[in-house]
């Protein structure tokens, strides 16, 4: 990424580094030199397409850094599964825009000051901002600016440079340079950046709107009921705002009626029941498949959430099952295939002991079922994904067998993909599906029978669905992000 040796470098001036024990005064920093730099990029832009591309030289801002140097093996609260360091060295991170991660950054950098008692630098990193990255939210780089300039963009501004984007960190693949300070983060700025920008293109939702707790369904019924139901609970004040597709805001108190669908849905919508500091529920419906389920939650990662649950419909494989049970997953049979390169099958895919009582209870409360009673309607087991929704019509004895041999009660396209990549991304998951047919025992999806199902099914699902999260929110992030996720020598950052 040096510049050309025929065009001199044009950046804004230095800015020097600076250590800070407040964590408010650190992110406020990070905030100005982000600000500042992606500024200059952003008025930069303007002269050069003004000037037609006749820029008197390359131009280029950086990220700014968090860093934290440690020099002890001092014991700190082990009990928590993040904010500290695994041992004495130098650690780093890049930080792109601090604003939207305010909060998020002044609690990981106050567990850092609290657990380790030295100051956090901040400063700016060499890592250069991607002017496509630099724009705020909203607006973008016109296609005709970009014809008019005499010279390829490339040579006069930073673009995205996938070498440095990607999981490498996430994946404990990452190798480390003699010298080079150690990732205090799962993702680098350039990393996030990407994603923020997909987010928009898949949801037709900003980032911003995200909230710290996700739901993911493959059916729009569960969308028409979540709205619905969300209408009604922004109605009575115990949301803010609902936020569609388009950015479609519905606040507490509106008498307005429900704005107008988009006339082009995005290929993955979401749906924002929003409370003060992200405390609210996305919904996702991400369709059918196990790329469309990668795809979505490699990138709400980034947001750092408190938890995902995939509600869904599955096939049961069990004679004693009934339609409209209910599948509480406690381990997965992964044949979904998208997430092999990144985590071998081998890896084991734990339940996790918060997200599995609050499902629990959920469906307990909404069923008004419970103890040996609450075994009538759902069951606890092995879920198998697989990548071919039609592989009943294959001679199927051959996985029938396998999945008989795993113990799997259900069948279905995302769950070990949403499970296996909440693993991945050291985000608490769990999955609750409802079997809406028994291939196996003659009972087919059929027109009439799925239409009578919905109807009876999906409200009460979804209401689960909804307790659950209200159950998760009420405990305390640093209980619910468990240490069954984090590796040996592990980030600081949650």
């Amino acid at each position: 990424m040096s510049p050309s040796a025929s065009f001199s470098l044009r950046q804004p001036p230095p800015w020097p580094p600076e250590r800070f024990r407040e964590p408010e005064a650190a992110v406020q920093r990070l905030i100005d030199i982000y600000a500042r730099n992606t500024r200059f990029l952003c008025d930069s832009f303007r002269e050069v397409v003004a000037a037609r591309g006749a820029a008197p030289g390359r131009i280029r801002a950086c990220y700014p850094y968090i860093r934290i140097r440690v020099e002890t093996y001092d014991e700190v609260d082990t009990r928590l599964s993040y904010g500290h360091v695994a041992e004495p060295g130098v650690y780093q991170t890049t930080v792109t825009q601090p604003e939207l991660f305010r909060s998020y950054l002044t609690e990981q950098i106050g567990h850092l000051l609290k657990n380790h008692g030295v100051p956090v630098e901040i400063g700016e990193s060499d890592v250069p901002i991607a002017l496509h990255f630099a724009f705020p939210e909203g607006s973008y780089v016109e296609g005709e600016d970009i014809e008019a300039l005499k010279r390829p963009l490339r040579d006069l501004f930073d673009t995205p440079d996938l070498s440095v984007t990607d999981d490498s960190i996430v994946n404990g693949t990452r190798a480390s340079q003699p010298g080079e300070p150690q990732p205090l983060a799962l993702f680098t700025a350039p990393r996030i950046d990407y994603s923020l920008h997909r987010l928009q293109h898949y949801t037709a939702t900003a980032p911003g709107y995200f909230q710290n707790f996700v739901l993911f369904t493959n059916y729009q019924f569960y969308v028409d009921e979540f709205c619905a139901r969300a209408r009604s609970l922004v109605a009575s004040g115990q949301y803010e705002a609902l936020v569609e597709p388009g950015n479609r805001i519905t606040r507490a108190g509106s008498v307005d009626a429900a704005p107008a669908p988009l006339p082009r849905m995005p290929q993955m919508p979401a749906y924002h029941l929003v409370r003060p500091h992200h405390a609210g529920i996305t919904l996702v419906n991400i369709g059918v498949g196990p790329s469309n389920a990668k795809t979505i939650t490699d990138h709400i990662a980034v947001l750092r959430p408190h938890a995902w649950l995939m509600l869904g419909h599955c096939a049961g494989l069990r004679a004693s099952q009934r339609l409209g049970d209910y599948v509480l997953a406690h381990g997965y049979v992964r044949e979904d295939h998208v997430l092999d390169a990144d985590l071998p099958t081998w890896v084991p895919i734990p339940p996790l002991a918060e997200i599995q009582v609050a499902l629990e209870q959920a469906v307990a409360e909404v069923a008004g079922l419970s103890g040996w009673e609450l075994k009538r309607i759902m069951r606890t087991g092995t879920v198998a994904t697989v990548d071919n929704r039609n592989w009943e019509l294959r001679d199927h004895m051959e996985p029938v067998q396998r999945f008989s041999q795993s113990r799997a009660i259900a069948l279905d396209m995302e769950s070990a993909t949403i499970a296996a990549n909440g693993f991945r991304y050291r985000v608490p998951y769990g999955t609750l599906l409802c079997v809406s047919d028994k291939p196996l025992h003659g009972e087919l999806k059929l027109p009439g029978m799925a239409s009578a199902f919905y109807r009876k099914q999906v409200g009460q699902h979804l209401a689960i669905g909804l307790r659950a999260l209200e159950i998760l929110g009420q405990m305390p992030p640093e209980r619910l992000h468990s240490r069954k996720l984090r590796s040996f020598l592990e980030t600081a950052f949650q």
